[in-house]
């Protein structure tokens, strides 16, 4: 089932109270990324989207789920009560980025560059769906999910099974890297 950020990080309040931190929250403000209740069970049987070979050996990629980073381009209402998204899919980075040795500064990094679009068939939660934490141009989704066809433009279609979400101020790029460092 569908499940949404905000929901409890379950495990990883072990995981943390174990290391002495405080609880990263439901947009992991960890050192490295931080699953919710839920998310490593969700992708731990899906293999990571390779837009490559999923052109080359299409029923292959569609016989599985994928998983895959993405920034959000544009959402608009899809057919039976599923938002349609064009997304850019990025890499999510080993280590997150932290303005200070504070792990509550730390945000979830992807990569500034995107290496792959795509449109997504997702239904979202009500608090993702509408609100000031809403999924729009500029937000971070975690998708899982099979690939269905290819899109009239040629762009191919995920219809996700499960995501998480991080409105567009609770996460960081590798840009916000390089800023830093100068």
């Amino acid at each position: 089932m569908l499940q949404a950020a905000s929901k409890a990080v379950g495990g990883a309040v072990a995981v943390m109270a174990s290391v002495g931190c405080a609880s990263p929250g439901p947009y992991g403000y960890a050192r490295t990324y931080v699953p919710i209740d839920g998310e490593q069970a969700e992708v731990d049987g899906a293999r990571e989207y390779d837009p490559v070979m999923s052109t080359r050996r299409p029923k292959e990629w569609k016989a599985k789920p994928v998983q895959l980073f993405a920034v959000v381009s544009s959402r608009a209402p899809g057919p039976d009560g599923f938002t349609l998204m064009n997304v850019s899919m990025r890499r999510a980075e080993d280590r997150n980025l932290c303005s200070d040795e504070s792990s509550e500064s730390c945000r979830v990094t992807v990569t500034a560059k995107a290496f792959a679009t795509l449109q997504v068939l997702v239904k979202l939660a009500p608090q993702d769906d509408a609100g000031p934490g809403r999924v729009e141009p500029g937000s971070l989704l975690r998708l899982v999910g099979k690939l269905e066809s290819v899109g009239g433009d040629g762009t191919p279609v995920l219809r996700a099974s499960w995501y998480r979400h991080w409105p567009g101020d609770q996460y960081v790029t590798t840009a916000a890297r390089e800023h830093m460092r100068r």
